[in-house]
């Protein structure tokens, strides 16, 4: 938390805010309101973001406020220490834009996968994603565009359209960061040979699989669905296997954030 909030500090303080670009969130608005009113930035980022805390901590729980209220100190000690460090990128607006975004979603996302989060549109994000069907980098950049709208005002509008540049790049690392970059997959298949097709799976990517009944609507008949997980390197030796042996089966992909125990860990297969 400690890091990530200090590595989110000088991509605001090393890339952004010296080349008028804002980051998303509370975060921006401290930024918006340190311009106006002329409060130090760490000040304002603590004192906006407490009624998230007591969202957070009465919505999500305790610890996730407490690792909150690490992460959002370390944000804003990081951002007055860090106020007078030198600007790496200067006038190049997609350098700027790209590596801002880089650096504070990479501090975000490990914030994120630590158990708590470094601005208040983050916890707001992590509540609604318990309710809706998204998940929380994409609720994050929705929430933001109501920010970006404030933040033209002092930027103008080429700084705000710059700044939903910079968190759209943000909201992706954090997606990466969130779920690592190799990733899992999931392959659901209902085929006619299911034993045949399990047993090459198990024989050339050392992977086991499990079944499932299913049964057709219309058919009415009956047959054995695979479930199989694997990882993103082996997706097209797995489409291969199925193509030679079942052509016309049928298949469903899904992306898979985290696996833990069973048998995931392949055995050998030389």
């Amino acid at each position: 938390m400690i890091i990530g909030g200090f590595i989110t500090a000088y991509g605001l303080e090393s890339v952004l805010i010296p080349n008028n670009v804002s980051d998303g969130g509370v975060t921006g608005l401290s930024i918006v309101g340190s311009q106006w009113v002329g409060l130090p930035l760490g000040l304002l980022i603590a004192i906006l973001n407490i009624p998230f805390v007591f969202l957070g901590y009465k919505q999500i729980g305790k610890s996730f406020a407490i690792y909150s209220v690490i992460g959002i100190a370390s944000l804003a000690a990081g951002t007055m220490l860090m106020h007078h460090v030198p600007t790496i990128i200067e006038g190049d607006t997609l350098l700027v834009t790209v590596v801002g975004g880089i650096i504070i979603g990479f501090g975000m996302g490990l914030a994120l996968r630590n158990g708590g989060a470094l601005d208040g549109i983050d916890m707001l994000a992590v509540l609604l994603s318990r309710k809706l069907p998204f998940g929380t980098s994409d609720l994050i950049l929705f929430l933001n565009l109501f920010v970006f709208i404030v933040v033209s005002t002092v930027f103008g509008l080429k700084g705000a359209i710059l700044s939903a540049i910079a968190y759209f790049i943000a909201s992706k690392v954090i997606h990466i960061v969130e779920e690592g970059l190799s990733g899992s997959k999931t392959f659901k298949i209902i085929t006619s040979e299911p034993e045949l097709m399990v047993e090459t799976i198990r024989d050339r990517l050392g992977r086991s699989a499990t079944y499932n009944l299913v049964q057709g609507s219309y058919s009415h008949e009956q047959f054995k669905e695979i479930t199989c997980v694997i990882n993103r390197l082996e997706d097209s030796k797995m489409k291969e296997i199925i193509h030679e042996i079942d052509d016309s089966a049928f298949v469903t992909v899904y992306d898979v954030a985290e696996v833990r125990g069973g048998s995931f860990k392949k055995r050998n297969i030389h």
